[in-house]
């Protein structure tokens, strides 16, 4: 390689250098665990990084066991937040519906499981349509109101029923649950929160305490 070439090389490595360490002294740079990498989203998650991680895994291993004991019997929605874990969607029977929750109650980690589950035969793409339509407005909802943190809340929608989770004030709770109810498709409105003081908000949370005042 001509000197012309190294200095040139070695400028350009520098540079990468300098851009990698303003990066890591900023925090710009995400954490990768287990594959998934978490940048700025998951520093305003209520929930330690271990507890993400572990909902990640929760609803993959869900998501590949279900299947094997629904079939084309019925579909079924995972959703995990802190290792609690809600259960959507339509199955054929009551014995099904023990199964499905028999089988994620074993699935490692899992601290608790909120069964949802109807008796009817599977939801139409209509139905699931609809479904996301909500979901996206309510979160849209929550993020348009300036006093509460959205992204301290999970949700998720079911024949036009919106569950609402994360860790939240009583305050912050019922005023997300106020903005849900007043999307339109929403027909009811169910609360799975885990419930945290205001004093807890402002000591753990100063980001999103900051948002609420």
């Amino acid at each position: 390689m001509s000197k012309a070439g190294q200095a040139l090389k070695g400028s350009l490595t520098k540079v990468m250098l300098g851009a990698a360490l303003l990066g890591a002294l900023q925090g710009c740079v995400p954490l990768v665990v287990g594959g998934a990498a978490f940048g700025a989203a998951s520093t305003m998650d209520r929930r330690t990084l271990g507890a993400q991680t572990e909902d990640k895994s929760i609803t993959v291993k869900a998501e590949v066991q279900i299947p094997k004991i629904v079939g084309d019997a019925g579909h079924v929605n995972i959703a995990s937040f802190n290792r609690k874990v809600l259960l959507t969607g339509e199955v054929r029977d009551e014995a099904m519906k023990a199964r499905v929750e028999a089988e994620v109650r074993r699935i490692e980690n899992v601290v608790s499981v909120i069964n949802e589950l109807a008796i009817a035969g599977p939801s139409s793409y209509t139905s699931r349509s609809s479904d996301a339509l909500i979901t996206t407005n309510v979160k849209g909802s929550l993020v348009e109101m300036k006093t509460i943190s959205a992204t301290s809340f999970k949700v998720v929608t079911e024949r036009g029923t919106v569950y609402l989770m994360g860790r939240v004030t009583q305050r912050e709770g019922d005023l997300g649950a106020k903005i849900a109810q007043s999307v339109s498709g929403v027909q009811r409105v169910v609360k799975i929160f885990e419930y945290i003081t205001e004093e807890e908000l402002r000591t753990q949370y100063p980001q999103s305490s900051s948002v609420a005042l």
